[in-house]
């Protein structure tokens, strides 16, 4: 394991750093999840007095961080200092996407609909920070983050300043804060920084993101800040971007040199978006084929709401062809590798007893994959990996992760073992079970009829396993509103389990109970 920090968030990897300090992918193993750490680095909190005063404006920030209600910011969840190794710590959600950057591209500027979206987000997010009152004071593409869904999130308002007169700043007094591609004039001349910044900034980004160039360029920040005070900028239709009249407009106006001439705020900026998004149930963009396999924008406007892909977050080991399979199933771990996987086994097994579940599934699959590419997806011992793996998932409920991993052990064992093997079998099973719980009935109800042959194939249908299974068939067809298929299924399920376990077994009485309701909505 990593290092812990405050006896409670368990690091990963970093995942990103700057002059205060770093930020860590880690675990918060009270409530078992993946967590985004920001540690500030103890060379910046000095000592003495200075530590205890530098925590409580940290403390100060992150409350009025976290009292930013809004999609678009990441959650703030704990904050304080750990004592052990005097350092501040920022603890917040961890968030998946692609950084507005990648979508900067000056062979293939974005297109207007989609640069309209993300402005459009950015402004939404600005207004909520806005109203509390914090300014971003270093809004960049870098610090924006894009799902996979489209929607944006701003990343480092942990950063930002109160606006009050007695709030006082993480950096240096007299020290410019910002990035001086997308620093206002004001910001370079170390005035009051206001909402109208961040405006500043978002009009410096729109201009990247149509252009793919900086609004002003230069090799110093000494030169970047000159032209940003000086200079006026070029507008867009004159650099031959393809962009309505009234986005360039808006950008411009967004580029004033003086707070004053730029929009009253960002819910002017939102407002004057609007026309150029995409209306309510419409198709995509052709235009946004250019950003093929990207997380279009548009798609928040576009299906406000929607529901989850129905796509996996992770894919399972590519199937092996019958001459693979039969490669791997004779492949023996070496010493390293063998102990790598005991190792992983005991500590998943210790997770688990900490009831510590997507801990352990990590914990397996950090070795799953590596033994998968040497031994094979389908040698016997990376197979067991898999299917623990698997089993950890359903027990943390995350059914969606599990059942294509179960599809594809089912399939695996059907080729080493056989079709009606136990691991065949009970990996068949379990992806009907999590078809079940993710509310596709049909598909779970077929399953479950195909375990069930198998079982009485082998084995016959009294055993504890069939009774379980036929249980579960008799369920999904009450709740198909198949009335009389699942009372024929429960009623002999019930005479079998009377017969075998007796009438006042605990799965008896369940299944009559079931048989009970089921006459109870019979009608007549």
């Amino acid at each position: 394991m990593g290092d812990t920090v405050a006896d409670r968030y368990e690091l990963r990897d970093e995942i990103g750093s700057g002059g205060m300090g770093t930020v860590w992918r880690a675990f918060d193993v009270v409530l078992d999840r993946e967590v985004a750490v920001k540690r500030i680095n103890p060379r910046a909190i000095g000592g003495g007095d200075a530590v205890a005063e530098l925590v409580q404006r940290f403390q100060r920030e992150a409350r009025v961080t976290a009292r930013i209600l809004h999609h678009g910011v990441p959650q703030v969840y704990d904050a304080g200092l750990d004592t052990g190794v005097a350092e501040l710590y920022l603890v917040m959600e961890l968030v998946h996407g692609v950084p507005l950057r990648a979508f900067i591209d000056r062979r293939e500027p974005l297109p207007a609909a989609w640069a309209a979206a993300f402005g459009a987000q950015i402004a939404t997010v600005l207004s909520h920070a806005h109203a509390v009152p914090v300014v971003h004071r270093d809004l960049k593409p870098d610090n924006v983050l894009v799902t996979d869904g489209g929607a944006v999130k701003v990343l480092d308002f942990g950063i930002a300043a109160v606006l009050r007169p007695d709030a006082a700043r993480l950096t240096a007094t007299g020290t410019p804060m910002g990035t001086s591609l997308y620093m206002s004039p004001e910001q370079i001349h170390g005035r009051q920084v206001t909402p109208h910044s961040d405006l500043y900034a978002l009009g410096c980004v729109l201009y990247e993101l149509l252009s793919g160039y900086p609004v002003f360029g230069g090799d110093t920040d000494i030169d970047r800040w000159n032209r940003h005070l000086d200079e006026t900028p070029v507008p867009l239709v004159d650099l031959g971007v393809d962009v309505p009249a009234e986005l360039d407009r808006l950008v411009l106006d967004l580029l004033a040199k003086a707070p004053t001439g730029r929009p009253a705020d960002a819910a002017e900026v939102y407002e004057r978006l609007l026309p150029l998004l995409p209306t309510l149930g419409a198709a995509p963009d052709a235009a946004g084929a250019a950003q093929d396999g990207m997380p279009d924008p548009t798609l928040v406007f576009r299906r406000p709401n929607a529901p989850g892909t129905r796509s996996e977050s992770r894919p399972v080991l590519e199937p092996a062809t019958a001459e693979e399979s039969a490669a791997s199933a004779s492949r023996v771990p070496r010493t390293a590798m063998r102990e790598s996987m005991d190792d992983a086994v005991e500590r998943a097994d210790a997770l688990l007893g900490e009831y510590r579940f997507m801990q352990a599934a990590e914990v397996l699959d950090a070795v799953i994959q590596p033994a998968g590419n040497v031994l094979g997806a389908e040698n016997p011992h990376v197979l067991q990996l898999r299917l623990r793996r698997a089993a950890i998932l359903v027990i943390a409920g995350e059914y969606r992760l599990a059942r294509p991993e179960f599809d594809a052990l089912a399939d695996a064992f059907a080729r080493t073992q056989g079709p009606n093997s136990d691991d065949a079998v009970e990996s068949l099973r379990q992806a009907a079970y999590c078809r079940a719980e993710l509310g596709d009935v049909d598909e779970a109800l077929a399953q479950f009829h195909d375990v069930l042959a198998r079982l009485r194939s082998e084995r016959g249908d009294g055993t504890e396993t069939a009774f379980e299974v036929r249980r579960n068939i008799g369920e999904l067809q009450a709740a198909r509103n198949d009335l009389d298929d699942a009372e024929q299924t429960l009623r002999t399920l019930y005479e079998d389990l009377a017969l075998v376990n007796g009438v006042d077994d605990e799965e008896t009485l369940y299944v009559g109970k079931l048989l009970e309701r089921l006459r109870e909505a019979q009608p007549g």
